[in-house]
């Protein structure tokens, strides 16, 4: 009987997404210039911010946590794809496929709830302007930020940690671009029904419902400035919000179609799956600092005189 089967963790696994690609030497080229911008611009922005004692406020508090969260999302996936194109060594061991794989899904996770912070930071300045200073502190954002960690952490530990009650007595090509959670489990010979059930369960507890979050917030945030009387007033609060909008957009709208498409319905083809999803977890990290914290009028500034000096 499969399901008795004892899970012995394999040596490690052949990551082979990339395999059937065309033209792949030009999408890692670009992978190298995403990963160049992302790690300059977001050491950029958190030097910028914890250098400048009148930006330690809590909305650029929530810009860093976002910075960090960024930065940490691409160092753990591009210089492991540009290791297996360089060297032509697409193994990678159980245990560093394991650790590779909850880091990955605790930055994808805090990324998720980071945007949903910075939602929250709207709402308050927006719907409740008065109180902005006494509800949203530094104490009260630190609470947060540190909050939404331990609670990312523990979820993936857990779902990580089941992965080891698998045997993989078949086979241990992974098709990803990564240690991936889905792609790993479905390699498994005994039963992985728990498996399926956490991955299908977290994924609506850590993408879903920071993402519903932000919706809400936003429902608000429109009701309160179409309240207003002053045109101009509504211009100001509305572009107040138009950067994180775009960013809200470029994480979630690509996850979410892979993820329900892909993993409930099983409908993507396995190569647009694997470009789709390293392009919908790379670019945002990239392109964040750039359009949300460097066009911040007293970020941009700050940078500038930095980069004078």
């Amino acid at each position: 009987n499969l399901n008795n089967i004892s899970a012995t963790p394999q040596l490690g696994f052949y990551i082979i997404g990339f395999e059937t690609f065309p033209f792949i030497s030009v999408y890692f080229i670009f992978l190298v210039f995403v990963y160049g911008v992302t790690v300059l611009f977001n050491i950029l922005v958190i030097y910028v911010i914890a250098s400048t004692r009148r930006l330690h406020t809590p909305k650029f508090l929530a810009v860093v946590n976002l910075a960090v969260i960024d930065l940490f999302l691409n160092t753990c996936t591009i210089p492991s794809m540009i290791k297996i194109f360089l060297i032509k060594n697409n193994f990678i061991p159980f245990n560093l496929c394991l650790l590779q794989m909850y880091v990955y899904y605790v930055f994808v996770s805090l990324e998720s709830f980071a945007l949903a912070i910075l939602a929250y930071d709207r709402l308050i300045a927006i719907c409740f302007p008065l109180r902005q200073n006494s509800i949203n502190t530094v104490r009260s954002m630190c609470c947060t930020i540190s909050i939404t960690w331990f609670l990312v952490m523990g979820v993936i530990g857990f779902t990580t940690g089941i992965m080891t009650r698998l045997s993989f007595c078949r086979s241990v090509r992974v098709f990803s671009y990564f240690c991936d959670y889905a792609p790993v489990f479905r390699l498994a010979c005994n039963d992985n029904t728990m498996q399926w059930f956490a991955a299908s369960f977290f994924s609506i507890l850590l993408l879903f419902f920071p993402f519903t979050f932000i919706f809400l917030s936003y429902v608000s945030i429109l009701i309160t400035v179409f309240r207003m009387k002053s045109v101009d007033s509504r211009v100001k609060a509305l572009a107040t919000c138009a950067e994180h909008l775009i960013l809200v957009a470029i994480f979630y709208i690509p996850l979410i179609v892979i993820f329900t498409v892909g993993f409930f319905l099983g409908v993507v083809n396995p190569d647009q799956r694997v470009l789709s999803l390293s392009l919908a977890s790379c670019i945002p990290p990239c392109i964040n600092p750039v359009v949300y914290s460097l066009k911040t009028k007293d970020i941009k500034n700050q940078s500038t005189d930095t980069v004078q000096n």
